[in-house]
Parts: C-alpha cells; sequence; structure tokens
C-alpha cells in the first residue's frame, strides 16, 4: 500500500511506546491518525502532539480484550475517519513470571492482551478495510521475543517466557493472516521490534484488569527503560516504509540478525541429526 497521506489510520494501543511511535509517524505521512488506547489521556496527548506537528488525528479510549469495545472504535472510527486503510495493533503486556510457576490465571492474562486482543481487533476492523474496495494494511506487534528464545541470562534477569510465547503466537497469527487476505488485497506485517523506548511494565501494572488479578507493582519498579533502548519516534518512520513496501516482517534493529541466524542454525542442525537416520 504505497499511499498514506490522506488515508484513514487507526491506531490501537498508541498512548505511548511503540504506538505512539508508530501513530506519529503515519501521522507526519499526511495519513488521518484516530489514536487508540485504554488510557484515554494518554491517547488525548499523542493526538495533540500530532496536531501540533501540522497532521490530522483524533483520539478515543478502547478496551482491546473487549469485542464490544472494539466494535464501537470501528463504528466511530468510519464516522471519524470515513475510509480505513491502515490498521496498527500494538497492545501488550509484560511481567517478570517463569512459566514454571505462571498460574492459569497469568496465562489468560498474557493471551487475552497478546493473541486474543490482536485476533478480536482484526475482526472488529476487516469489514472497514474491505469496504472501499482500495486496499489497506494491518500491522499486528509481536516483537524480537517473536522470533527468539532468550534465558534471563539474555533478558537483563528477567523472565520473558510469557511475553515470548506469545509473541511466538503472533507471528503466526500474522503470518497466516497475510497469506488468508492477500487475495483481497489487504497487507499483513508483524512488527518484531528490538529495545525500543515505552512503559509497557508500567502500564501492564496499572492496567491489569480485576478478572486477571487486579493492579500490581511495576515490574521494573519506576526505573525506566535499560540504557541503548531506540526512541519510539524512530519506530513510526520504519513502519510506514515497511507499509508501501508491503513487507511480510518489519524490524527495527538489523544487529539482532546474528541471533536468528543462530537460531535457525540450530534447528538445520537439527534436521541434519535427523537425516542421520535412527
Amino acid at each position: 500500500m504505497e499511499e498514506i497521506e490522506e488515508r484513514g489510520a487507526v491506531c490501537v494501543g498508541a498512548g505511548s511506546g511503540i504506538g505512539r511511535g508508530i501513530a506519529l509517524g503515519l501521522g507526519a505521512e499526511g495519513a488521518y491518525v484516530l489514536v487508540a488506547d485504554i488510557d484515554v489521556d494518554s491517547a488525548a496527548r499523542v493526538r495533540d502532539e500530532i496536531a501540533a506537528a501540522g497532521g490530522r488525528a483524533d483520539a478515543a479510549g478502547v478496551d482491546a480484550t473487549s469485542t464490544e469495545s472494539l466494535a464501537a472504535l470501528a463504528t466511530s472510527a468510519r464516522e471519524v475517519l470515513g475510509d480505513v486503510h491502515v490498521l496498527i495493533q500494538t497492545v501488550g503486556v509484560i511481567a517478570n513470571t517463569p512459566l514454571a510457576s505462571a498460574s492459569e490465571e497469568e496465562w489468560a492474562w498474557f493471551t487475552e492482551f497478546h493473541l486474543m486482543s490482536a485476533v478480536r481487533t482484526v475482526n472488529a476492523f476487516l469489514p472497514a478495510l474491505r469496504a472501499h474496495g482500495h486496499g489497506a494494511h494491518i500491522v499486528l506487534t509481536s516483537s524480537m521475543a517473536g522470533l527468539l528464545a532468550l534465558s534471563p541470562q539474555m533478558t537483563g534477569g528477567v523472565n520473558t517466557g510469557l511475553y515470548t510465547v506469545m509473541k511466538h503466537a503472533l507471528v503466526g497469527y500474522g503470518e497466516m493472516l497475510r497469506y488468508e487476505l492477500a487475495p483481497e488485497g489487504i497487507g499483513v506485517s508483524v512488527l518484531c521490534p528490538g529495545l525500543v523506548e515505552s512503559n509497557l511494565g508500567a502500564t501492564s501494572a496499572r492496567h491489569r484488569p480485576e478478572r486477571f488479578g487486579g493492579a500490581f507493582a511495576d515490574p521494573s519498579g519506576g526505573g525506566g527503560m535499560p540504557p541503548g533502548a531506540m526512541p519510539n519516534e524512530q519506530v513510526g518512520p520504519i513502519v510506514v516504509r515497511a507499509i508501501r513496501a508491503n513487507r511480510a516482517y518489519i524490524l527495527t534493529h538489523p544487529e539482532s540478525r546474528p541471533l536468528v541466524e543462530a537460531r535457525q542454525q540450530a534447528l538445520l542442525d537439527d534436521f541434519a541429526f535427523a537425516a542421520e537416520g535412527p
């Protein structure tokens, strides 16, 4: 989808972090952006940033775990934007919980906020993306954790098992969805960012619903991001370029390539071992 200017774009989970960066990037390219987030005040601040830079934007609240809330957002988007050509989904959570000790409640929380929030968002907006017949594009946010499996020793001591499982699920969902929607002229990209500035730990802690245990202490301890995180504003232009080129994967940190190659080589080594026979 080469044309971005004057196109309607909905960014779900764009009140902060990567979603904010993408919303700003789309606004800078002339898209009319609807910034949606569970935190309406945060969404409004991003809307105002886009407007201050000369772009067009609106803001709305949404609970991406609620079919009803997403349906209401989809209706509002068509009223505000007219046609919807771009859909960005960046909702997710993180917690420092080892897989072996994770409760079913924690598994349900991660499943709802990663995989099912993406599924529900796509289902809610597909009618609008199909309606105008001019082509469209969906970006689902996974992570480098969707392409790798890293031990706590490689993640600053944080147990990212639940996060990694869900990000792998999003990779599979996004790639299969890409095959299914391609004949309709709807592109699908899976965004797999490396370390990007965000407040995911804080928002995960603050917004966990009561049905999954309620709010809890920020796992980062309020310490913020580790040094070297990419400013989220830099993600927007990368995503816009990839949408225009209809890339299957959007990667922010090319320097991570050796890690992916090493993982793939390990798989190839196991194929070689299997070929040796019993």
